[in-house]
C-alpha cells in the first residue's frame, strides 16, 4: 500500500522519482505527487489519477531539481483527490511529507494544533502528522531531526515518512515503523524507496531500514539513529535482482508473465534443498532448529489472503506426512484474540512481501507468549525475515501482479519440503514413500509447463464465460483451498462475486444458487475423493449448472459428464494443489481480460498491506 522513492545526488531527481513510481504502481494507489527542492525553493505537484496523468499534468514545468521525494497513495483517511494527494506542504510552507502509513491518534493531535491555530487543507493524518512535526520544529528551536524524534515518540500507528526542509535543501528525512524502506547507496547519491525496484538499475546495495530508527540522508552520507539518538551501523545488504524481473519481457501483463513464470519460479525453489541423487531435502532453516520443529507441540499458520490458502493446504500436508496437529489463522483476527500460544508451539508466517502489517503484529504476540516464529517470505531483508527465529525465502522473484500467482506456488513448494523434511526426522513416513514424493516434486515445474501450453483452451473456456454474474468452485481434500484461491482470483481480477466450497458443503447451502446461468468450476482430479466428486457433478448437472472440471489427463469419462474440461498431468494427490491451480489463475487471467479490466492493478487491491 502507497508508494514512496526518494532521490538526492547529482542526477536530475524528477525522472527517477517518475519512474521508481511507475515501478510501485502495483503496490495499488489512487493518486500520485512529487516533491523538488532547488535553488528555486520547494516544489510540490499532485494529482488524483494514476502517475501518468500526473507526469502529463506536469509537461512544461520546470522540474529540475537533484533532491525530490514522490508518493503513490492509497487511500485510508480522505477519499481519492489533488488535496489529499501526497506530498503535503506544512502549515508555514516550509517542510514537504510524504507518509505510508496510519497515525491512529491524529484526531488527538489535530485537535491541539487547531487550538494553535493551525489550519489544514486535506482530511488526510499525514498532514496532522506533518503540521505536528512543524510545530514542534519551530517553537522549540530544536533542529527537524529532533524535532521528527520528539514527534514519533508520541505518535501511534505505523509509518515511512521522507520529510524535505526548504532550510536544510541537501537532506532527505526519513523514518520507519512497521512499513517498509529500503535505502540505495550509490557514488555521491542514494535512492529511498518502499521497495528496491526503483532503484535496481543503479546500485546492488541496499540498507534496509529497521522499526524505530531515523535515516538522515545526504548525497554523500547516510545516517541512521534510533528514536534515543543513538547512532546504529547500517548494515548493507546486497540485490540479486535484475531489471529485466521487473519488466513484462514480452507479455501483455505482468500477470500473466508470472503465472507463465512458475515453472522457472518453483524449480528455483526446489533447486539446492530437494536432491533426488541423494534423497534427501537440504533447508538450513529447519536444519539448524530440528529440536524446535520435530518436536513441536503443533504449528499455527498466520498469514492473509493468498498466503493463508497455501497455509490451509499446508495443514492437510503437515497433518498427513508428520502427524503434527496443525491451526491455520488469519493474522488480522489472530492479532486481536487472545490466542492460547505456549512454549513448544511453532508458528510459521507466510508473506509474500514480509511486510503484511496484520502479520508482522502477529509474529509479535506469538514470540512474547514463548513460540518459535517460523518465516516463509519471497523479499531478502523484509521486516519478516529479520524478526522470525528461522525461516525460508521463496526465491520467486519480484512479483509485480496484484494477484498473486508464482509467490503462491512458491510457498506451497517451500511447505511441502519443509514437511516432507520434518516428516523424514520424525520418521512418521517410510523411506520408500519419502523417496518417491521427491521424484515426484521434481517433475513439477515440467508437468505446471504441460498445462500452461493449454492456454489457448482455457482462453476460450474463459470467454464463454467472462459474462456471468457469479461463480461456484468446489474441491475436496487437498484441493479444498485451492478452490478458494480459484474464487478469490476470480474477484480480484474479474470483480465476478465467487464462492470457494468442500464440494461435499454444496448441498448443505450453495446448491441453492445452481441453475443454468451458474458456472461452478469443479476440481475433480482421480483422487481419494473421485467418485464422491463425481456425485457432486451429477447432482449440479441435474439442476442445470454449467461444470467446468479441472480433471486427471485422459479422463475420458468425466469428459462427456461436463460443460468443460481442463486436464493437468497425473500426480501424487499431496503434490496435486500446485497443479490445479494454474487453470485457476488462466481462467480468472482470460475472464479479466475478456472484460476488459485492468488485471495487473484491480481496482482498491494493494500487492503489500502494510497498514490494517
Amino acid at each position: 500500500m502507497c508508494g514512496i522513492v526518494g532521490y538526492i545526488g547529482d542526477r536530475e531527481a524528477y525522472p527517477i522519482i517518475i519512474t521508481g513510481l511507475k515501478r510501485q504502481e502495483y503496490r495499488g494507489y489512487d493518486s500520485a505527487g512529487v516533491a523538488l527542492i532547488s535553488d528555486a525553493g520547494l516544489k510540490i505537484y499532485k494529482k488524483k489519477g494514476k502517475v501518468q496523468d500526473l507526469e502529463e499534468s506536469l509537461i512544461g514545468q520546470p522540474l529540475s531539481a537533484h533532491v525530490g521525494i514522490g508518493h503513490t497513495r492509497w487511500a485510508t483517511h480522505g477519499e481519492p483527490n489533488d488535496k489529499n494527494a501526497h506530498p503535503h506542504r506544512s502549515f508555514h510552507g516550509k517542510l514537504a511529507m510524504i507518509h505510508n502509513g496510519i497515525i491512529e491518534n491524529y484526531a488527538m493531535l489535530k485537535s491541539e494544533l487547531l487550538k494553535k491555530g493551525y489550519q489544514f487543507k486535506s482530511e488526510t493524518d499525514t498532514e496532522v502528522l506533518l503540521n505536528f512535526i512543524e510545530d514542534i520544529y519551530f517553537n522549540t528551536g530544536c533542529e527537524l531531526e529532533e524535532a521528527l524524534r520528539i514527534a514519533l515518540k508520541r505518535v501511534a500507528g505505523a509509518y515511512v515518512v521522507l520529510i524535505l526542509d526548504e532550510k536544510h535543501p541537501d537532506t532527505i528525512l526519513a523514518a520507519r515503523k512497521g512499513s517498509p524502506l529500503v535505502i540505495g547507496i550509490g557514488k555521491g547519491e542514494h535512492f529511498l524507496g518502499s521497495d528496491a525496484t526503483p532503484m535496481i538499475e543503479y546500485t546492488k546495495e541496499v540498507v534496509y531500514v529497521n522499526d524505530y530508527e531515523i535515516a538522515i540522508v545526504k548525497k554523500d552520507e547516510l545516517t541512521l539513529k534510533n528514536l534515543g539518538n543513538e547512532k546504529h551501523l547500517p548494515y548493507i545488504s546486497k540485490l540479486d535482482t535484475e531489471l529485466a524481473a521487473i519488466e513484462k519481457g514480452g507479455f501483455p501483463h505482468f500477470m500473466l508473465k508470472e503465472i507463465f513464470e512458475q515453472p522457472a519460479t518453483i524449480f528455483d525453489c526446489l533447486r539446492g534443498r530437494l536432491n533426488t541423487n541423494e534423497m534427501q531435502i537440504t533447508m538450513r532453516g529447519i536444519e539448524e532448529h530440528l529440536i524446535e520443529l520435530t518436536q513441536a507441540s503443533r504449528f499455527i499458520i498466520i498469514a492473509c489472503g493468498t498466503s493463508w490458502h497455501a497455509g490451509l493446504a499446508a495443514e492437510y500436508i503437515i497433518e498427513e506426512l508428520c502427524r503434527i496437529p496443525v491451526e491455520v489463522e488469519y493474522a488480522s483476527e489472530f492479532r486481536y484474540r487472545n490466542p492460547i500460544v505456549r512454549k513448544g508451539d511453532v508458528v510459521i508466517a507466510i508473506s509474500q512481501s514480509g511486510e503484511t502489517a496484520d502479520t508482522l503484529v502477529a509474529i509479535e504476540k506469538a514470540k512474547s507468549r514463548g513460540a518459535f516464529i517460523f518465516g516463509i517470505v519471497n523479499v531478502v531483508g523484509s521486516s519478516i525475515s529479520r524478526q522470525s527465529d528461522a525461516g525460508a525465502f521463496t526465491h520467486a522473484g519480484p512479483e509485480i501482479g496484484v494477484a498473486s500467482t508464482k509467490a503462491f506456488t512458491a510457498q506451497l513448494s517451500v511447505l511441502i519440503m519443509m514437511a516432507l523434511k520434518i516428516a523424514i526426522e520424525r520418521e512418521t513416513i517410510s523411506q520408500a514413500q519419502f523417496q518417491q514424493l521427491l521424484i515426484e516434486l521434481e517433475a513439477i515445474p515440467d508437468k505446471v509447463a504441460s498445462i500452461l501450453a493449454s492456454k489457448d483452451k482455457i482462453k476460450t473456456i474463459a470467454e464463454k464465460y467472462y459474462t456471468c454474474k457469479d461463480a461456484l468452485y468446489l474441491g475436496r481434500g487437498y484441493n479444498f483451498p485451492i478452490a478458494l484461491e480459484g474464487a478469490l482470483k476470480l474477484k480480484e481480477i474479474s470483480y465476478i462475486h465467487a464462492e470457494g466450497y468442500p464440494a461435499a458443503e454444496m448441498k448443505h447451502g450453495p446448491i441453492a444458487l445452481v441453475d443454468e446461468t451458474l458456472p461452478v468450476v469443479v476440481i475433480a482430479i482421480k483422487d481419494d475423493y473421485y467418485l464422491k466428486i463425481v456425485s457432486n457433478i451429477q447432482e449440479i448437472k441435474a439442476r442445470k449448472g454449467k461444470v467446468i472440471a479441472i480433471a486427471t489427463e485422459d479422463d475420458i469419462t468425466l469428459a462427456s459428464m461436463v460443460d468443460e474440461i481442463i486436464f493437468v498431468p497425473s500426480s501424487p494427490e499431496i503434490l496435486s494443489p500446485l497443479l490445479t491451480v494454474i487453470p485457476m489463475q488462466l481462467i480468472a487471467y482470460y475472464i479479466g481480460v475478456a472484460k476488459g479490466l485492468d488485471v495487473d492493478k484491480p481496482r482498491n487491491l494493494a500487492k503489500s498491506v502494510t497498514v490494517e
